[in-house]
């Protein structure tokens, strides 16, 4: 199935899970820039350098760098029938270089998914995923950052993609197999 879409939502709503759930039950990619910052970092790359200045202060990573490991991510081969991205686009300018993308391509998106989560409760969450998992990167005054720039730069791009007739948006709140069945119902009309 082809299936080309965006995945919304703040820090700690569930993007990550209900991305891998969601791109396997659609046979396409889920592409996380969260990860391949991840990795870059752990990898101590030129790029992970410099992506963790900005995520150690809850501030995105320049669009430059981003945009460029976008473009590069869906010219691959697996992308071709679609893919689900997590954590792109997260700006006016993000949005406006995908749509740069993806014209060049001659494609276009089906639809964009904002999963919705209460604040406290994306606090308690992403604060006990720090303790599970030892990120140094989900200290409460870091989430609390992330969560206001999130607010700031992010939620308007769902004004921009409801203008255009293509957000649904999902409660994030309950159990995985919940949120993941709510989302296959609200994209199968989209989809076919």
């Amino acid at each position: 199935m082809s299936a080309r879409l965006v995945l919304l939502g703040p820090p700690g709503a569930g993007k990550g899970t209900q991305a891998a759930r969601i791109s396997e039950r659609l046979g396409v990619p889920a592409v996380s820039t969260g990860d391949i910052f991840r990795a870059n970092v752990a990898g101590q790359t030129e790029l992970g350098r410099r992506a963790q200045r900005y995520m150690d202060a809850g501030e995105y990573v320049p669009d430059e760098v981003t945009n460029a490991m976008v473009r590069d991510r869906l010219a691959q081969s697996d992308a071709a029938d679609g893919f689900l991205l997590d954590g792109y686009p997260r700006t006016d300018d993000q949005v406006a270089e995908l749509d740069a993308m993806l014209a060049d391509a001659g494609q276009a998106l089906d639809a964009v998914v904002e999963l919705t989560a209460d604040t406290d409760e994306v606090v308690t969450r992403l604060l006990g995923r720090a303790q599970e998992q030892g990120r140094a990167d989900d200290t409460e005054v870091v989430i609390r950052r992330r969560l206001e720039v999130y607010a700031e730069q992010t939620q308007p791009l769902a004004d921009v993609y409801a203008g255009r007739g293509l957000l649904v948006q999902v409660d994030g709140i309950g159990s995985i197999d919940e949120v993941t069945e709510r989302i296959m119902t609200a994209l199968a009309p989209r989809l076919g």
